[in-house]
């Protein structure tokens, strides 16, 4: 994932704990802290059906086409229309992580080497109009995302599908994929060019949902896609800035474990100002009581304010997405071709400086490992350049000594002039504060982010040493390390995301042995033991993961926050 900006086309993976602002751990959410599995109390707080819930966003709700929404386990406001494969458990904390079924029967079952997965449908599954949903449906929903027009989506099938690199969608080409096979209306087998261990994550994407091919309006598609979950929907204004969810009569909850769909109808009221949706959310009055976000955090000013004022605090959610903020380096560009000046760097860094420049200890937590430290990820614990909680300025002069700069060196960091607080310039004069105390001259290049990021994500004109930041697509360290260490995946002509473009045969074949895992508690401890081994090199410097606050209205009950998506889920909350 690029960046926690595109959270709405993808979110992936992640690992929370629900904790409320006023340090109350929960399960559940504001309205009780020892509530369990998502309910929220006794009574009158008991979630009950009804009401409306309001969505305020920042950013519109675009591209409303499953085909074209790059989302992981079904998307937040997607999920309640597009129902896929499988999905994400609706479970707080390490239970959000699994996978479970939706319109199948189960998570998918493989041949021996993970290279052909299978689905059975569940019956009784229904589009909005009542007509059944089929094997059919599900193939053509897929089909339709390889289609140029209806581009956005998550690309991983393009490139495990047998065929996949070549096709260009049923307008195109209507006889369609032969390696997505449906012999009868309930069974869809999926023939991958390379063992996928991980294929039942992939099934959770939006790119799995079931589209009739009689419904199928091309790119208008998005305007009144034909639900398959619990909500359908009514309006769709300026692309999906004012969109109007109601209830999908023809959605069976006996088919369904994972969404609760408390209220009768969603309002998502996008194109809003941050700091207007979280008054909004805090003065909680009107439709505002029954309020919630999707995309918008409290800020440091915000949370020192609402420290004061514990029923507020009460209604602030924490959520940690699976994300890393890091250094990265071009080894292509000297001195970055020498280990020594890496590892100078990784000594010399101030993590303190770094997190407080972040927002403080309550939106980031320091970091000396790539991968998240969440135990879906296989986190693994390592620091092999220990820093301290605020740097070693001696031992990196030392290794500068060592590398031939017995006086130091001056080198340029390239940054977003963005204010998000992860690539932005207080982040970046952070650490050019902290490499100065250990002789190392730090000039930073601010560019605005498109600019920034065409050059951090160019093989040719890459930097050597700038600021940067990845999410999985889903809760494993597959999509976490594979993107950012496999020398296959260098990409020369596009977005190239191995930054230090490394290509290491061993690193390559540990990567595809780990793919062929169907365990994926055992793959999991190899993707800890590769990442802990990459570390060793100093290709990166970990600096911080993030951690997201969130307010919902004060009429907003059962809030899960799980350890997938780090933030609310709108399948669970209940307004009456």
């Amino acid at each position: 994932m690029r960046q926690p900006s595109v959270i709405s086309r993808r979110v992936a993976a992640a690992a929370v704990s629900v904790v409320l602002a006023s340090g109350a751990a929960a399960c559940a959410g504001p309205e009780d802290a020892g509530a369990k599995s998502g309910t929220s109390g006794k009574g009158s707080d008991v979630p009950q059906k009804g009401g409306t819930l309001t969505v305020l966003n920042a950013e519109a709700q675009t591209d409303f086409d499953p085909a074209r929404l790059y989302t992981s386990g079904g998307g937040n406001v997607p999920s309640l229309v597009f129902r896929t494969l499988t999905t994400r458990n609706r479970e707080a904390g390490a239970a959000g992580t699994q996978v479970v079924p939706d319109l199948a029967t189960d998570t998918g079952r493989p041949n021996k080497d993970a290279t052909e997965w299978t689905y059975t449908l569940k019956d009784g599954l229904k589009f909005e109009d009542g007509t059944p949903i089929t094997s059919a449906d599900v193939k053509y929903g897929i089909e339709r995302s390889f289609a140029a027009e209806l581009s956005g989506g998550a690309p991983y099938l393009r490139d495990w599908l047998v065929g996949g690199d070549t096709y260009q969608g049923p307008y195109k080409d209507p006889e369609g994929l032969a390696s997505i096979v449906t012999p009868d209306p309930k069974t869809i087998v999926f023939k991958l060019r390379k063992p996928e261990g991980e294929f039942p994550f992939v099934a959770t994407q939006t790119q799995f949902a079931p589209v009739p091919k009689a419904k199928d309006k091309g790119a208008k598609y998005e305007e009144h896609p034909v639900s398959s979950g619990p909500y359908k929907v009514v309006r769709n204004e300026n692309d999906g800035e004012r969109l109007v969810l109601e209830r999908n009569e023809h959605w069976d909850p006996e088919t369904d474990e994972e969404r609760k769909a408390y209220p009768d109808r969603i309002d998502v009221r996008s194109g809003l100002d941050e700091a207007v949706i979280n008054q909004r959310l805090a003065t909680s009055s009107g439709a505002d009581a029954a309020a919630v976000t999707t995309d918008t955090n409290l800020g440091p000013a915000e949370l020192a304010q609402i420290g004061s004022d514990k029923a507020l605090a009460a209604r602030v959610g924490t959520g940690r997405f699976g994300f890393t903020n890091y250094i990265a380096f071009n080894p292509k560009v000297k001195p970055f071709d020498n280990p020594k000046v890496r590892q100078a760097i990784s000594y010399a860094v101030n993590r303190t400086s770094v997190v407080n420049a972040a927002g403080g200890s309550a939106l980031a937590e320091p970091a000396t490992t790539f991968l998240p430290e969440q135990e879906a990820f296989g986190f693994t614990p390592y620091d092999h350049f220990p820093a301290g909680k605020t740097g070693n300025p001696e031992k990196a002069r030392q290794l500068l000594k060592e590398a031939g700069f017995p006086n130091g060196l001056t080198v340029t960091l390239l940054h977003s002039t963005a204010q998000n607080r992860t690539t932005s310039p207080e982040i970046a004069t952070a650490v050019q504060e902290a490499l100065g105390k250990a002789g190392i001259t730090v000039e930073l290049d601010g560019q605005e982010p498109n600019s920034f990021n065409e050059k951090r994500w160019s093989v040719k004109d890459a930097p050597g040493f700038f600021l940067s930041r990845w999410g999985a697509d889903w809760p494993a360290g597959g999509p976490f390390l594979a993107p950012i260490f496999d020398g296959r995946q260098i990409v020369t002509n596009g977005s190239n995301y191995n930054h230090a473009q490394l290509n290491d045969p061993a690193v390559n074949k540990e990567i595809d042995e780990i793919n062929k895992l169907t365990d994926l508690k055992a793959a999991a401890a190899r993707w800890g033991a590769l990442d802990k081994k990459i570390g060793e090199q100093a290709l990166d410097v970990p600096l911080f993961h993030p951690v997201y606050k969130r307010l919902v209205g004060k009429d907003v009950k059962n809030v899960v926050i799980s350890d997938w998506t780090g933030v609310l889920d709108v399948s669970q909350v209940a307004v009456k």
